[in-house]
């Protein structure tokens, strides 16, 4: 569950980011003699780093390209982008940034946007937050007179920083300041911790006119102001972020609160105009208020009857797509939901068999931007991520890591280059890259052989009288729009972990080309060859012209089209989960080992949890997913580190840290759901480690006791595809509430189309819709608006629950 639930704990408030990392331009020049820079972009959620993309090497405006998409786990204030300048030798230079607050980001939702680069500003780099508590006392002193004490109660701090990747050394100094005054001091420094705890509470005595009364002025002009430092020992302190707080309105009654850190007042203020550049980004952050699954039955159930809907076009998932067609959202959540409950495959072949009404011509089937082809797009992506990693995997990674030369365009060659030898070892590739596809079949999910066959079957019936269309229905998908897209962008598709460089770029654009032209095989003969755009490959495709190519892309399609069920031996092969460098904590199984952290390669199947000292080497050591009694976040106060989880099993339990919080979230859910089914699953456990013969959350001095707090609780879910059905309904009704207009103007049109039966000559509003049963379409739509009114009430009402509810400075 993600980062700033309910606080009636029924609401979940789920956070996820996507986008793209594009490019910039105008960087500031190198002082140097050479002016170019190697760049990399990252990701920061305020300070800490979640993404990082490839170093583009000597540009002033590096192209980047790269996507990303991950859930969000915890409360941020700002998303910021930031350019460095990688230095061998020293720390990496940061030479700009952006720097967007959490409520401005849905001002750039969903579009490509430059944004000027602004200074790195140490003074304005800040994350946390204080928890402070204050009262102001009046004492009669000795004398007679009144005197006014400000109390000022420090009590912790969380969430600060780490600097240079650790924890910090945090202080704090709390002043009172006013025009004719600054009375500062200081707390103890806390060691290594981002959480520290002070509890420190400081006396003022405020400044008073006469014996009898406080002036008034003075009063108002003074204000309290705490400011957070990392102690630098021998260099100079860190600043990590300040608040003030007027003492004015501050009475007798203690008053305590949270409040966030602050950068200082000249903070992302550059006092030079100078250009430092800009960035292309796309950005799409959503929040989404997902109440209990009950509220969703309604709208859950008038989209799963869907595919039963005659005609498909009165259907509500259909209507969806049709008032949110220009969404790039809309697709995917629909997709999910009818997937999860099993009833995809008939929505989709119904839209399909639809589509091919409008179809004339056999050689344009399938080829459009439809709903069945979008449909269809995103169901590939999701079930078939395992089926390319098996197949096409390890022979993208030779091409990406071992780059042969393979330009064989003569207007794009380098004086070195020789284009035979070129064209050769394009051969060579795309030979390997269409022999692991078409031997591939064994391998292809049931679930898209199944829409494979419908989809065969309903082109045979729309064109008797052509014998290649039952391929051409099949190729255009499987070839054009999964393994072509996914050859030419591998990052997309979690095969690569970066954007490939321009020279790799062209030569998988070249090979997705080629593999696409042997996909479609009845493009393979001689007078096919003279359509192909570029002479260049025309010549290229002469050494391919071969029966044996024809036979095996027909001999492919026939298998994973086919209605027989498959052998389920691709089953019994583990499922590659999730893998990527962690640090552990040695578990001592050894006398001499120390019980320090090193660096690891770890790697999570279906079967096992696995760790190695490099990516390609034997695991040092293997943990079995049946043997996984619990997968819980570890208390940072354990060992002074952020972002730890543990992973409890039969022996010792091995304490894991990530590189953000990101990170750490993804490796606990995916070890979660693969162990949530594991009958021994702990109840309870410990959240902090056994330290010093005790454990440090209970004080317990046996290392072997019962667990102090319970366990997450979770629910068994499907290993290869987690699915929130109440998040994904949840995403379907803001796509109808967003576009309530559109469904009313379709209201209308099924009125008016209803009272006026003849034909319309003039074009209107409404001829954008498809129509083809304007009554039952009128009462889905009925039934569309009634069910996001409710959802609208319930919605309503959480919103002023949580307003009511939500205290100032609560935490």
């Amino acid at each position: 569950m993600a980062a700033g639930e309910g606080g009636d704990g029924e609401v979940r408030v789920l956070q996820t980011l996507r986008g793209k990392i594009c490019q910039a331009k105008n960087l500031v020049p190198y002082s140097g003699p050479n002016k170019m820079r190697d760049c990399f972009c990252t990701i920061n959620l305020d300070q800490e780093e979640v993404y990082r993309t490839q170093v583009v090497e000597k540009s002033l405006s590096p192209f980047f390209g790269e996507e990303f998409y991950f859930e969000i786990p915890r409360i941020f204030q700002c998303l910021s982008f930031y350019i460095y300048d990688k230095n061998v030798l020293q720390r990496d230079l940061r030479i700009g940034k952006v720097a967007i607050k959490k409520e401005d980001l849905n001002l750039y939702s969903g579009r490509e946007t430059w944004f000027t680069l602004q200074p790195v500003d140490s003074n304005s780099e800040v994350q946390g937050k204080v928890h402070l508590e204050l009262k102001l006392n009046e004492l009669i002193t000795d004398n007679g007179s009144v005197c006014q004490h400000l109390v000022v109660h420090l009590k912790e701090c969380h969430g600060l920083p780490l600097i240079n990747g650790q924890n910090c050394d945090p202080f704090a100094t709390v002043s009172v300041v006013g025009p004719s005054r600054n009375d500062q001091k200081k707390t103890k420094v806390k060691k290594k911790t981002s959480n520290p705890q002070f509890n420190e509470t400081f006396y003022f005595e405020l400044h008073q006119k006469s014996q009898f009364q406080v002036e008034e002025e003075d009063i108002e002009k003074l204000e309290v102001r705490v400011d957070l430092w990392n102690n630098g020992n021998l260099v100079p302190d860190h600043f990590l972020g300040e608040i003030k707080i007027p003492v004015k309105g501050l009475g007798s009654d203690s008053f305590q609160a949270w409040y966030l850190l602050q950068p200082r007042d000249n903070g992302n203020k550059s006092t030079k105009m100078d250009d430092h550049g800009s960035l292309r980004l796309n950005i799409c952050y959503t929040e989404d208020y997902v109440l209990p699954s009950e509220y969703y039955a309604s709208l859950r159930d008038l989209l799963l009857k869907s595919s039963e809907v005659e005609p498909i076009s009165a259907s509500a998932a259909y209507i969806l797509a049709e008032v949110c067609r220009d969404k790039y959202d809309t697709i995917l959540p629909l997709v999910r939901l009818l997937l999860h409950h099993h009833t995809l495959v008939q929505f989709i072949t119904a839209v399909a068999k639809l589509e091919l009404k409008d179809t004339q011509e056999a050689n344009t089937i399938f080829r459009g931007n439809s709903l069945a082809t979008r449909c269809l797009d995103e169901m590939m992506k999701i079930v078939g991520k395992y089926y390319l990693k098996v197949t096409l995997k390890p022979i993208l990674d030779e091409i990406c890591e071992n780059p042969k030369p393979c330009e064989i365009d003569t207007l794009k060659l380098k004086e070195a280059d020789n284009v035979e030898n070129n064209k050769e070892n394009l051969r060579y590739y795309v030979d390997k890259v269409f022999r692991t596809i078409v031997q591939s079949s064994i391998s292809c999910p049931t679930l898209m052989c199944d829409m494979f066959c419908s989809l065969r079957r309903l082109a045979a019936e729309r064109f008797p009288n052509d014998p290649h269309v039952q391929y051409s229905a099949v190729s255009s998908f499987v070839f054009l729009r999964f393994f072509a897209v996914a050859v030419v962008s591998p990052h997309t598709f979690h095969l690569r972990p970066h954007h490939p460089d321009a020279q790799i770029s062209r030569t998988l654009t070249l090979i997705s080309k080629a593999i696409q032209t042997l996909g479609s095989w009845g493009s393979l003969s001689r007078n096919k060859l003279s359509s192909l755009k570029e002479t260049f490959m025309c010549e290229f495709f002469k050494m391919f012209q071969e029966e044996e190519y024809i036979e095996a892309v027909k001999k492919f399609l026939d298998e994973v089209s086919s209605s027989e069920s498959k052998e389920p031996s691709v089953m019994s092969e583990p499922l590659h989960l999730k893998e990527g460098e962690l640090y552990k904590r040695a578990q001592g199984r050894t006398r001499i080992g120390k019980k320090n952290f090193k660096k690891r390669w770890f790697c999570l199947t279906s079967r096992e949890l696995t760790y190695h000292k490099q990516p390609d080497k034997e695991p040092i050591y293997t943990i079995p997913v049946r043997n996984i009694l619990a997968v819980e976040k570890l208390d940072e106060n354990a060992f002074n580190k952020k972002n730890m989880f543990q992973v409890i099993h039969v022996e010792k339990p091995l304490y894991v840290q990530a590189n953000n919080c990101v990170e750490a979230s993804e490796w606990i859910e995916a070890l979660c759901r693969v162990s949530r089914c594991n009958q021994k699953r702990l109840s309870v456990y410990h959240p902090s480690a056994f330290l010093n013969g005790n454990w440090l959350c209970c004080k317990v001095p046996s290392e072997n006791s019962m667990g102090c707090t319970p366990c997450t609780a979770g629910v068994p879910a499907d290993i290869e595809i987690e699915i929130d059905e109440d998040r994904e309904t949840e995403r379907i009704y803001s796509l109808f509430t967003v576009n309530m207009p559109k469904l009313q103007k379709m209201e209308e049109a099924c009125g008016s189309i209803a009272v006026y039966q003849g034909p319309r000559k003039e074009p209107d509003d409404y001829s954008s819709f498809k129509i083809e049963d304007s009554v039952a379409t009128f009462q889905t739509l009925q039934q569309i608006i009634s069910v996001v009114e409710q959802l609208n009430e319930h919605h309503d009402r959480y919103q002023k629950k949580r307003s009511s509810s939500a205290k100032y400075g609560s935490e």
